[in-house]
């Protein structure tokens, strides 16, 4: 088992979850929905992994409507969201990823001020004026089935680094994949598509 990946022991156990982290895509992936890509993680575990990409706009899409699609009423004080491209996997299925002031029992995770909840009572609330102070409407999800993202992470795919409300909320999508990669000090001018093991 590679000793790189973080979630693997030199024994093969896993020794943490990558749940609450960013995964930010390496000059390896290319040609793919998502290169230079970062994704919030809200699930790592034995049976896979699942996060949102937070770094993808939609403009042909905005959270009017999706009320309108769901039937929710539109109050005049609504508050809206950035509608985001969160994977390729179920890409009509809707998550708010999410200031963790807001309490939800339905919450996927909340960590260190990052929430994701996939519930319609979200969009209620911001229709009424009322949700989460910060927050992105993302449709879809990226998937790992078990073991894959450790592979991929082992192959150089991804670089995992803490997750920060400043770096999710308040940074510019078109500077969230550099300024996660500049957390850590790497200069990906430099790395190398051909990734070999030390």
């Amino acid at each position: 088992m590679a000793q790189k990946d973080p979630t693997i022991s030199k024994t093969g156990k896993k020794t943490g979850s990558l749940a609450g982290h960013l995964l930010i895509a390496t000059p390896v992936i290319q040609e793919s929905c998502f290169a230079r890509s970062v994704i919030y993680m809200c699930a790592h575990n034995e049976a896979g992994a699942m996060g949102m990409i937070i770094n993808y706009p939609v403009d042909n899409i905005n959270i009017k409507e999706i009320f309108d699609q769901l039937e929710i009423v539109r109050q005049a004080q609504a508050r809206d969201l950035p509608v985001h491209f969160g994977g390729p996997v179920e890409a009509n299925r809707g998550f708010i990823v999410h200031s963790a002031e807001y309490a939800s029992d339905e919450s996927l995770i909340r960590k260190d001020g990052i929430a994701v909840t996939a519930s319609i009572s979200v969009l209620k609330a911001l229709a009424e004026g009322s949700g989460p102070a910060q927050g992105l409407l993302v449709l879809g999800y990226a998937g790992w089935a078990s073991g894959q993202l450790e592979l991929e992470i082992e192959g150089g795919s991804w670089i995992v680094v803490p997750a920060t409300k400043q770096l999710v909320f308040d940074t510019a999508n078109d500077t969230k994949w550099n300024v996660a990669i500049s957390t850590l000090g790497i200069d990906m001018g430099h790395y190398s598509t051909d990734v070999g093991h030390a």
